[in-house]
């Protein structure tokens, strides 16, 4: 799984949170908006929606462009459905206007508030990801076994019902800390209050949107600098609502988690799921962003591997294979890339 790479103090450096303008006028202009069509089209031109849209692709884009001028835009509503990625999800679908709007905005967006976001968030950003943050895991985990000669322990916790549970009023407010620009806000606040879940006005994101993805970032990211600044936690990762901390003291985890948990409750209304907090060494086996994780290797977890047959047994594309391929590169999982080669060979 390659060798470790240098721990450095320097990755505990988080960024000055003082507020930088940002320009509603850079959002709405007909360039960035022209930029985000032509991102958000990729893999998409064959849906009807965005075929439909496209047909009069100009007269679109100037009709959304004057109303954020004019700022009489409205955000359409959302059509629901439900994916298992591995569990169910309920996903919201805006229409291909307000989609366009969400890349339009993230392009400006999310360049300023990556800049504040600590190392150890991996979720939504560029250049991270799940490969990077287990990666990482493995290297911290020796860090803090010295090289596997003592015991690693390991807080491991999950944010109860979290993209439905993220408190607008909350998020306006650490909006509000970082962007000056009243229209950059106004805007912002057009994207939230566009959905909340049923019953509970004011709660919630759609997982859907793409700006939903940076919001929970800049949500969650108040919560990281509390961790590292506040609690001054030396081996964290979050990865969205997952995160973990590292420790060579049980006793050390056990003290931190009551104010970890009252932070989350207190100041961003959230909760950790009670069935999915707990402590353990690492050399037990700890099951993270899809993996089971060992001192000196990880496995792939038991219902990714039964989930990944069962797709191929019924949809056994080439493609898929050299997905999964993909996937288990990343681990010690040479029978099952053999089991898989078979596959491919018998195919």
């Amino acid at each position: 799984m390659g060798g470790g790479r240098n721990i450095s103090h320097k990755t505990d450096k988080v960024n000055n949170p003082k507020r930088t303008f940002l320009s509603y006028q850079k959002i709405i202009g007909m360039d960035n908006l022209l930029e985000a069509w032509r991102e958000f089209l990729s893999g998409k031109r064959k849906r009807k929606d965005v075929a439909e849209f496209a047909t009069h692709l100009m007269d679109n884009v100037l009709a959304l462009h004057q109303d954020l001028v004019n700022k009489t835009y409205r955000h359409g509503g959302y059509a629901s459905f439900k994916i298992n990625d591995p569990k169910p999800r309920d996903i919201h679908k805006a229409m291909v206007r307000d989609r366009l709007l969400h890349h339009a905005i993230y392009r400006i967006l999310y360049p300023y508030f990556d800049t504040k976001f600590i190392f150890y968030s991996f979720s939504c950003r560029r250049g991270k990801g799940v490969y990077e943050a287990i990666n990482w895991f493995r290297d911290i985990g020796r860090k803090v076994s010295r090289n596997n000669t003592r015991t690693v322990w390991v807080l491991k916790c999950d944010i109860k019902k979290f993209f439905a549970n993220i408190d607008h009023t909350v998020l306006k407010n650490i909006l509000a800390k970082n962007i000056t620009d009243k229209d950059v806000l106004w805007l912002l606040n057009k994207v939230i209050d566009s959905f909340h879940i049923q019953g509970n006005s004011g709660i919630g994101l759609p997982l859907g949107n793409l700006t939903s993805q940076l919001l929970v970032n800049v949500y969650m990211n108040v919560f990281d600098y509390f961790l590292k600044r506040e609690l001054k936690v030396g081996f964290y990762i979050r990865y969205a609502d997952d995160f973990v901390i590292l420790h060579k003291d049980r006793k050390y985890l056990e003290d931190i988690l009551p104010p970890v948990s009252l932070f989350l409750e207190k100041c961003l209304k959230l909760s950790l799921h009670p069935d999915k907090v707990f402590i353990k060494t690492l050399a037990s086996g700890l099951d993270f962003l899809g993996w089971i994780h060992f001192p000196q290797w990880r496995v792939l977890r038991i219902s990714t591997k039964k989930r990944m047959f069962f797709k191929l047994k019924h949809q056994a594309k080439e493609c898929s294979i050299a997905s999964y391929f993909g996937l288990l590169k990343h681990g010690d999982a040479f029978k099952l890339q053999q089991k898989l080669g078979k596959r491919l060979i018998n195919k």
